[in-house]
């Protein structure tokens, strides 16, 4: 859909037709993510992309049409790949597309945006535009092609860097606002509750209708996981209530290793 809705772009259709048909012929499972970070630059031009509620439509339609054309073969499906990356580095900081940003010292090289807003307005349309995508999928496909739908989320892990209870908070606070931003309304319907009390009116709500579509809207979910950080309480900083950006709204302090441990890797056999 070269224009983002509407006319389908057969030549489009017939190369990933021949790539999955290669995929399958070599005994390879499709996993296919229908939204890779390639917004078509005539719905940015046209409604401000994922600003807009306006997408949800246009990419509920884009995702039946792969549905329609490659469901038959395609058992695996991701909505969006890593929401949080592209609602943090597209509209907060804006080394990525669109480039939206307004906190310092990114507004040197951004046109436009306001990072203690847009963040949390593409993360919400990004939430229910996957949640209309698996409805349709449900309804229409699931039961015909037998597939399953999640999505993708780049989940680095956080450890306390001391015992004491603000640091542990802390912890639990980077975790929601990197995964449970998205997971949560995925599971529960709404946003963490630690979101909720540090974004306040920022933070868009979920309409009782919405809670519901979007609850237990995954059939599974894929985690991307770089790296694991050391975490420290940084609430009281007053540099960070003053920027109002949704990274200094977290209100932590990341690490990777302490110079004191001499540089000792982190220990995560707790985990497994």
């Amino acid at each position: 859909m070269s224009d983002g809705s509407g006319e389908i772009n057969q030549a489009g259709v017939d190369h990933y037709n021949k790539f999955i048909n290669a995929l399958v012929a070599a005994g390879i499972e499709p996993f296919v993510t229908i939204y890779h970070w390639d917004l078509p630059q005539v719905l940015e031009d046209k409604y401000n992309g994922w600003l807009s509620s306006e997408i949800i439509k246009d990419y509920a339609n884009f995702a039946e049409t792969c549905f329609q054309k490659f469901g038959d073969r395609v058992k695996f499906w991701f909505t969006i790949n890593e929401p949080y990356t592209v609602a943090i580095q597209g509209y907060d900081v804006g080394d990525k597309a669109p480039g939206h940003c307004s906190i310092l010292p990114f507004p040197l090289f951004c046109k436009t945006g306001n990072s203690a807003i847009e963040p949390y307005i593409v993360a919400h349309n990004f939430i229910r535009s996957h949640a209309a995508a698996t409805n349709i999928y449900r309804k229409k496909y699931k039961g015909i092609q037998g597939g399953s739908i999640g999505t993708i989320l780049n989940a680095l892990w956080f450890v306390p860097a001391t015992n004491i209870e603000r640091d542990i908070d802390a912890t639990q606070r980077a975790k929601d606002f990197m995964i449970g931003w998205f997971l949560d309304p995925f599971i529960f319907g709404d946003y963490p509750s630690s979101m909720k009390n540090r974004i306040g009116i920022r933070l868009p709500k979920f309409s009782q209708a919405e809670s519901a579509l979007v609850k237990g809207s995954l059939d599974f979910v894929g985690i991307n996981h770089f790296t694991t950080y050391y975490v420290k309480d940084d609430s009281i900083n007053i540099s960070k209530r003053i920027l109002k950006d949704a990274l200094a709204d977290t209100g932590v302090v990341f690490f990777r290793k302490f110079k004191t441990k001499h540089y000792k890797p982190i220990n995560l056999s707790f985990i497994f």
